[in-house]
């Protein structure tokens, strides 16, 4: 086993996750403690983990790790710099065994990388990304937009191509994946700026284990990466689900259906755009538009609307329908599905949002996490 994170006292304690209020505080409990808040070092999404803190000396609580399936998974991302040192340092790293650690924080003109290494070839200069986002056999990165994080490859890139060597590791937190992708139905911009740039930066995934103590596991194994298919997968084009919430029944006039009635809660529409799927996404969640579509009558009476992209080069809008019919109860017959067979492409997900239903994040992994 490998000692990595700086926890204080007895160590890790497990906690029952209720709540997140916002991206740096979570909601905990445990019989002993009762109900008590928590810092959340990591401001992604992770809405398809549930959250166990743990306790750091006499400082407030703070999120070091999920239990997932019977696995930790390590979500403090300020740890994760740790973690890739003392690999490196065991010279666990593939591709990176050679390699020698020169210094951390490395400013290199208005940007600061994570490490400069140096093995027999010369410098290097290393970014590391944390990569929880896992399911279906396949690690994914980011699971939020990260504006940062591609930039940060354009600039390595363009110094690779001024002569230095670069490189990017993404530490994957699960021994539970075969490959890893850019999550190009997150965001679609890094994802494209990883396929452009990997013949001017090393681009290495490595998977690693965390025992149930969250001590760090030898066991790290490389991941190979699927270019063309990603490189063909990572367009505008595809499906998407829309979440919808009304706040109160309600009854709706929806076009050549007519009058129909809707009760109070969440619901989930599949649609797609094989061209211009980010443009079609942001349309339905706009308010002031012209009536087109079945859906655009419901979005008007909604108070909340998400979309979520599922990318592919083929279509994929019915079998997203199909899948939803055997998780949610389906909604009004002909509900959005005028040019195809369904028998409807509108489903009722209850009272509980559908982010927070394990059968929706496994239908999500089902389309998006593609091995």
């Amino acid at each position: 086993m490998m000692h990595v994170l700086p926890i204080a006292g007895p160590g890790p304690v497990r906690a029952t996750f209720l709540a997140r209020p916002n991206r740096f505080i979570v909601r905990a409990e445990t019989p002993a403690l009762g109900a008590f808040d928590a810092y959340m070092p990591n401001p992604g999404r992770l809405r398809e983990l549930l959250l166990s803190p743990t306790a750091a000396g006499k400082q407030p609580f703070v999120v070091a790790g999920v239990e997932r399936d019977g696995d930790p998974v390590m979500l403090h991302t300020h740890w994760n710099n740790l973690v890739a040192r003392r690999l490196l340092e065991a010279r666990l790293v593939p591709g990176l065994e050679t390699a020698e650690v020169v210094r951390a924080e490395v400013p290199v003109g208005h940007s600061r990388f994570d490490f400069l290494l140096r093995d027999p070839k010369g410098d290097l200069l290393l970014e590391v990304k944390s990569c929880t986002l896992f399911g279906n056999g396949v690690a994914m990165f980011p699971d939020a937009v990260t504006e940062r994080g591609r930039r940060h490859l354009e600039e390595l890139a363009a110094l690779s191509r001024q002569g230095r060597r670069c490189a990017v590791l993404f530490v994957v937190h699960t021994p539970r994946v075969s490959s890893f992708q850019p999550d190009y139905h997150t965001d679609l911009a890094f994802a494209q700026t990883l396929v452009a740039v990997r013949r001017d930066v090393r681009i290495i995934a490595a998977s690693v284990r965390w025992n149930a103590d969250l001590t760090l596991d030898e066991t790290v194994r490389a991941l190979p990466v699927p270019w063309t298919r990603t490189a063909r997968e990572a367009q505008d084009r595809g499906a998407y689900l829309l979440l919808l919430h009304l706040p109160e029944p309600c009854r709706i006039a929806v076009g050549g259906l007519g009058t129909v009635d809707f009760a109070a809660g969440h619901y989930v529409y599949a649609g797609s755009a094989m061209r211009g799927l980010a443009a079609r996404m942001a349309r339905h969640l706009r308010l002031r538009k012209r009536h087109h579509w079945h859906v655009d009558y419901l979005r008007a009476a909604a108070d909340r609307a998400e979309a979520l992209a599922v990318r592919s080069s083929t279509r994929e809008e019915c079998a997203l329908a199909g899948a939803l019919g055997a998780v949610f109860p389906a909604g009004p017959a002909g509900f959005g599905c005028s040019d195809c067979a369904c028998p409807t492409h509108l489903f009722y997900g209850g009272s509980a949002p559908p982010l927070d239903q394990r059968p929706f994040h496994a239908l999500l992994e089902r389309f998006r996490m593609r091995p």
